[in-house]
């Protein structure tokens, strides 16, 4: 239950036992511990160590999530003005995201994996309403033109987050900039978008 002092503990036990420990040898016990409640309790309301990871990183990052979907109803602000203001929020999430998972101990390379899947897991659920409603208003503008909004953004989003994110396909700067550039190049062509008018999702990766 959401806001109640002993889910606040517990995701604080757990955020607090990962800046010393692997999520993998952290068990439930511990996290029990740490927070002062009995293990029974962490049951009432979690399922399980993930679902209470899962609930860490939508603590840390409501506030961006809010900012984001603030966007969608700013139907004063130009289409792709706002589809950049959401993509720089892309952004500045997944640098958070990485920055604090670096901090601390060194975690082994399937450890990350399953972090930075999570994370992107929720980022993309967040985003794509967001991103979908977006797309509509920009094919009711005949700005865009493509049939599906809904599987537009989610495509958008996974290789976006995924280039952000830059672990689950590594690269260079320039190999990250060319994967955008293909990107753009597929919307122009697919989804009827006028030339130049995603250029600035270069700008964003810099």
């Amino acid at each position: 239950m959401a806001g109640s002092r002993k889910y606040d503990r517990i995701i604080d036990a757990l955020q607090q036992l990962l800046e010393s420990k692997e999520m993998e040898s952290i068990t439930v016990s511990e996290i029990a511990k740490v927070a002062g409640i009995g293990k029974g309790s962490i049951y009432y309301y979690f399922s399980s160590k993930v679902d209470i990871y899962e609930a860490l990183i939508e603590r840390n990052y409501k506030q961006l999530f809010k900012t984001s979907k603030h966007l969608a109803g700013q139907t004063d602000v130009p289409v792709f003005s706002r589809i950049a203001m959401l993509f720089q929020v892309c952004r500045d999430a997944s640098d958070v995201f990485i920055h604090k998972s670096e901090e601390g101990i060194n975690r082994a390379p399937q450890e990350n994996a399953f972090l930075h899947h999570k994370f992107m897991k929720y980022f993309i659920g967040e985003m794509k309403p967001v991103l979908t409603e977006i797309i509509k208003q920009g094919i009711a503008t005949k700005e865009i033109q493509f049939a599906y909004p809904d599987t537009l953004s989610e495509i958008v989003l996974i290789v976006l987050t995924i280039k952000f994110d830059n672990m689950l396909a590594p690269g260079s700067a320039e190999e990250i900039a060319e994967t955008v550039k293909g990107l753009i190049a597929l919307l122009e062509q697919g989804a009827g978008i006028q030339k130049g008018a995603l250029d600035y999702l270069l700008t964003v990766l810099q």
